[in-house]
Formats: structure tokens, C-alpha cells, sequence
């Protein structure tokens, strides 16, 4: 097992297991591997309390600031991607499998949140990213995924692609608020989580030599409004962190 761990703070990637690393981090499609963050640290792990041990260090470098709403509210998008190998000791086989594990920063009202310079900064990327996931979702909706899907309108939606489609299975939590003041932000969450159950990917048999894809498959609810979600397919463009 390997273990992979970085946040999108600001439509730019940054590792969390190897902050020291002066690496350009690139988004680029591999045909076997699928979407792949170049230079980003991949860790090898070998029980959960390795992961977890991983996951914390992590943690401490993901970019957090306080708001009128949250005094520890996320300012970047979460990714830990967890990849298995394993060998068919008879045939020489190789098999792969990978599970993403997606915390989505929540979309924000600046008149409510008070966010001000950095902080404003931060919310305008967030809210950017998650409406480019909203129009991701649109179009597979519509389209069933056979049609052209704006993976690329964002690094969040990139890095993502191969997780919300090809032959992925992905499940997606709506965190919302029970509070009166939350109202707008909690109905704007449900009918995004209502669009996201709706999506049915037309995928063929594959054929030799193409790239993996599946059957008919259809997607569960996402995370929007407060955090949270999962993803896999596609470019993108080089990196560096001014933290």
C-alpha cells in the first residue's frame, strides 16, 4: 500500500507529507495509472495505524484560519489517496486499485464569513473550485459522460477526475446545518447533493489497449456546503507555495 496526501489551497496543488520538497507538482494522464500528480511524495504504509500516523502529520500542514463563522475553518480542498498493488503470484500479474478520500472546504459568504485580504483571497479560489465541481457535475448529468466533461476548468475538478468518472464508484456526504442563518447555504447544498445522485455514466466494454473503462454505473450523493468527498481522469499545469 502507498499513501499519497495534498491539498488544493488557492488553485495550486501543495504535498503535505513532503513540504520541504521544492519539486514543481504537475497534474498529468497516465494511461495505466490515470490521473497522476507529478513529484507529489508516495509514501509506502503497511498498517492502518501507519496511515493514520501519515494522515495526522499531514493534518498539521493543511492550511486552516479563523473566519466569523469557524474559528478553524479550512481554507484549501483535502485529497489522501490510498493506492493498492497486488501481484497474482501464478500469472505475474499486476493489479492496482486506488481509493480517494476527499475533504471539499465549504463554499462561502463573505458577508457572513468577514473575510478580509488572505482570507478573501481564500474564499473566492474555494467558492471558484466548487462551482467549476458543480458544472462537472452538470455535464455528467446531462451527458451520462460521453460527452466533453470541464475536468480542467480547476485543479480541484482535475485532480478529481478519475474519481467522479471512468469506471470509478464514488459516494459523496452533503454536510449541512440544522441553524435558521444556515438556510440559503444548507438548500444550495441539498440541490447540489440532489444533481450529484442523478449522474449515470455510459461507459463501453474496454477494449485492448484503451484506457479502463466500465458498465453503466451510477454516482451517490457528493460533499458540498461544509466538507467532504471522493474521486479519477486528465493535464494540468506546475505549482509553488507561498505560505
Amino acid at each position: 500500500f502507498f499513501i499519497m496526501m495534498f491539498e488544493v489551497y488557492n488553485d495550486e496543488i501543495y504535498d503535505l507529507l513532503e513540504t520541504n520538497s521544492s519539486k514543481k507538482l504537475t497534474i498529468t494522464q497516465d494511461r495505466e495509472e490515470g490521473i497522476v500528480v507529478k513529484n507529489l511524495a508516495k509514501l509506502p504504509v503497511t498498517s492502518p495505524q501507519e496511515v493514520k500516523d501519515m494522515m495526522d502529520s499531514g493534518m498539521e500542514n493543511r492550511a486552516v484560519g479563523k473566519t466569523n463563522m469557524n474559528e478553524h475553518s479550512s481554507r484549501s480542498h483535502l485529497v489522501l489517496k490510498l493506492e493498492a498493488r497486488c501481484t497474482n503470484v501464478t500469472t505475474g500479474a499486476l493489479s492496482k486499485g486506488k481509493l480517494s478520500l476527499v475533504d471539499l472546504a465549504g463554499s462561502e459568504r463573505v458577508g457572513k464569513s468577514g473575510a478580509e485580504g488572505a482570507r478573501l483571497k481564500e474564499a473566492q479560489a474555494i467558492n471558484k473550485s466548487l462551482s467549476a465541481l458543480g458544472d462537472v457535475v452538470r455535464s455528467l448529468v446531462q451527458s451520462g459522460g460521453s460527452g466533453h466533461i470541464p475536468y480542467r476548468n480547476s485543479k480541484l475538478t482535475h485532480v478529481l477526475a478519475d474519481s467522479v468518472g471512468g469506471d470509478s464508484k464514488t459516494l459523496m456526504f452533503c454536510n449541512i446545518s440544522p441553524l435558521d442563518s444556515s438556510m440559503q447555504e444548507t438548500l444550495c447544498s441539498l440541490n447540489f447533493a440532489t444533481q450529484a445522485k442523478d449522474v449515470t455514466r455510459n461507459m463501453q466494454t474496454p477494449t485492448k489497449g484503451s484506457p479502463s473503462v466500465g458498465r453503466e454505473s451510477p454516482m451517490s450523493p457528493m460533499t458540498r456546503g461544509s466538507n467532504s468527498s471522493k474521486a479519477r481522469s486528465q493535464p494540468g499545469t506546475p505549482i509553488g507555495r507561498p505560505k
